[in-house]
């Protein structure tokens, strides 16, 4: 894990070492692994933390463009998170000024992939549908509808505080992680217990994937 955020390779040093489009289970495999590390980094913060981003790049591309990282690169890992320090610090989980952060972000050359954690609260089933129910009149103003679902989420009696991690390739497959906060007579020392969740948040996976839209200047 590295967390210099002006420490982005250029694209002379980017080779064919890791391929996101090249696809298969190898490619699969380095974006789960890359997003373990994300979980594990931001799990050492504690909980009530702001939402954080991650670019993603080839280690072997890092580590060639930055040999003094070499020490604090993960050993066998294909793909490297790299912190970044640019979301303005008032934006909070799942709140609109996060979607808007997304939709006016770019990479530069030389990031394959990133990963965006936040936390969020999630209600069981049989809440979700209530809450639904009750939603309906506002559908005609969207702001306000996820206005007052955050809200009534918030302070709904079965909620759960949750961290959730996505994680993209360009041109490459996707992941869905969940975390749930640990109940009081949690273990401390257990491992982090990292549950998939491919159709949590489709909105987040197609902010993340537009991320490396192609700008045109024009």
């Amino acid at each position: 894990m590295s967390n210099d955020s002006n420490g982005l390779p250029g694209e002379d040093h980017f080779g064919d070492e890791f391929d996101p489009e090249s696809g298969g289970q190898e490619v699969a495999e380095a974006l789960a692994r890359c997003a373990r590390e994300v979980a594990d980094f931001v799990e050492a913060g504690g909980w009530h933390q702001a939402p954080q981003m991650f670019a993603l790049v080839p280690t072997a591309a890092l580590a060639a463009a930055e040999p003094g990282l070499l020490d604090d690169l993960a050993d066998g890992a294909a793909l490297t998170p790299i912190q970044q320090h640019s979301l303005p610090e008032d934006i909070t989980g799942g709140s609109p000024a996060l979607d808007e952060f997304l939709a006016t972000s770019t990479w530069p050359e030389g990031v394959v992939g990133c990963a965006l954690v936040q936390e969020i609260v999630v209600l069981p089933p049989a809440a979700e549908s209530t809450l639904d129910d009750a939603l309906m009149p506002l559908l005609a103003d969207p702001d306000a509808a996820d206005e007052a679902a955050r809200s009534a989420a918030e302070n709904h009696p079965e909620k759960r505080d949750a961290r959730l991690i996505v994680a993209v390739l360009k041109d490459g497959p996707s992941l869905t992680l969940l975390q749930l906060h640990p109940d009081e007579d949690a273990d401390p020392f257990a491992p982090i217990d990292l549950r998939i969740a491919p159709d949590l948040a489709p909105n987040v996976v197609h902010g993340l994937y537009a991320t490396f839209d192609v700008v045109d200047d024009d």
